[in-house]
């Protein structure tokens, strides 16, 4: 039994090393400061009780102010005839293999025919799988919530739309 024990022990050695090297390599996937980032996605959102739901195209550009935070802005053209634009700030966690989490907020300007322009304040979070070196598989959700004024945002929090992006992106 004991040389079964040491025969596994031997075996099991290098592929532990192997498991680590790849694990290094893994550095090498995503941003670095100073980084840009581009994604394009399919989009879409819905009312708290998805009730109510529309379709559209996502574009995003960024900046990496550091290895784990990306300040961006974000357009929106939704099928419902309606469009929005907003600053974002997504934080990463600072990971360094192919999945990369992240959280981050948004605050923007909801426009278009046939809809009340309104700002709107939301936070989202996401995963970011990276494919390639520098390309990207992205999935987001987000809470929005919409107001006229500024002291209308801390009531209209309850009433809010939940928007969901899925899509592709490359940094440079």
């Amino acid at each position: 039994m004991k040389k079964v024990i040491a025969v596994m022990l031997c075996l099991a050695g290098p592929f532990t090393l192997s498991v680590q090297a790849q694990q290094g390599s893994a550095a090498n996937f995503g941003p670095s400061i100073g980084d840009r980032e581009f994604s394009l996605s399919g989009s879409g959102s819905s009312d708290r009780s998805f009730d109510n739901t529309n379709l559209g195209i996502t574009g995003d550009i960024g900046w990496y102010l550091r290895g784990h935070l990306v300040l961006g802005v974000r357009q929106d053209i939704h099928y419902a005839d309606f469009e929005g634009d907003f600053l974002t700030n997504d934080f990463f966690q600072n990971t360094a293999g192919r999945l990369r989490p992240f959280a981050g907020g948004s605050l923007g300007a909801f426009y278009g025919d046939g809809v009340n322009d309104s700002g709107f304040a939301g936070l989202d979070g996401g995963l970011k799988y990276y494919v390639l070196d520098d390309t990207y598989a992205l999935g987001r959700i987000e809470y929005q919530w919409f107001f006229s004024r500024a002291n209308d945002a801390e009531n209209a929090f309850l009433d809010g739309d939940v928007s969901y992006t899925v899509g592709l992106g490359y940094n440079f």
